[in-house]
């Protein structure tokens, strides 16, 4: 039987509100759950960088992270910005299309168990291009900024098997415990890590690591990366390095002056002893 085109203009109208407002209801309901994933899979990356042994549904992320982790953000002086700007909540690659000096710059310091007061690494999101498409991470770096402790790569579409491999535990551990700054004429210079060409098994420094077999295109990508935004985290770098040293001093002039007064004490002791021998020997005299 032949339908109207009225017919059709309309149950195809009807159909069409209908699947809509499906497809609408859905978006909303499943929003939170989204969010909550996001979120949760944020947190984990952060923590993976300094904590390879986090597992995914495995481990209290939320627990941990809430313990050890203190974030804020900074900006391309490396002044903290105050205000409500979220570090979990920045846009990587929002931020990456601005330029360098308009950009925030999240800074996740990493404490100890033990001690809130004390920071075992600080760990910075890093974002790129790779071969096909944008690459991103974390780097995890030492309380003096010297030393790499850990670092997160991932990507869109690296081609499996040859650049998806910076995805790869055995790949990323390969950084660890490298140096980012070397002395030059006397003076500390940022050097970064380079990831070399090919798996030759060269010999290694403190400043590159082993490349990936087919994947020269991508090992560039990551070496720009990790170059461009330790250069961008730099101005924090220099300012927190610089209020060290304050912090030092002042704790060595108050054990400096705890241990004054200590030896005036025993000071005050010994003269004190002192005069009570005299008195005890004058006695003695008086009495003979």
């Amino acid at each position: 039987m032949q339908q109207s085109n009225a017919y059709i203009i309309g149950f195809a109208t009807v159909t069409t509100i209908i699947l809509g407002g499906l497809l609408s209801m859905a978006a909303v309901f499943l929003k939170v759950p989204q969010t909550a994933a996001k979120d949760l899979d944020t947190k984990y990356q952060i923590l993976k960088a300094v904590m390879p042994e986090v597992e995914k549904g495995k481990s209290d992320i939320i627990g941990i992270y809430g313990k050890r982790i203190e974030s804020f953000v900074v900006d391309a002086n490396g002044d903290k910005i105050e205000g409500d700007v979220v570090a979990e909540k920045v846009d990587k690659k929002k931020e990456f299309k601005k330029k360098p000096e308009e950009r925030v710059y999240p800074v996740f310091r990493f404490v100890s168990e033990s001690n809130p007061d004390e920071t075992e690494a600080y760990i910075l999101p890093v974002f790129g291009n790779g071969l096909w498409d944008n690459i991103w991470g974390y780097i995890a770096l030492s309380n003096d900024f010297e030393t790499i402790k850990g670092v997160v790569f991932d990507h869109k579409a690296e081609t499996p098997g040859l650049g998806a491999r910076i995805t790869d535990a055995g790949v990323q551990a390969r950084y660890k415990g490298k140096k980012i700054y070397k002395e030059e004429d006397g003076k500390k210079v940022l050097a970064s890590v380079t990831m070399l060409k090919a798996e030759t098994g060269n010999t290694l420094t403190d400043y590159n690591v082993d490349g990936m077999s087919g994947a020269t295109m991508t090992a560039d990508g990551v070496n720009k990366m990790l170059r461009d935004y330790l250069g961008f985290y730099q101005p924090f770098f220099d300012k927190t390095s610089s209020d060290k040293p304050a912090q030092e001093s002042v704790q060595e002039t108050e054990t400096v002056e705890s241990d004054s007064v200590m030896v005036a004490s025993d000071s005050l002791q010994a003269v004190t002893d002192s005069t009570a021998v005299e008195t005890k020997n004058t006695d003695s005299l008086s009495v003979e």
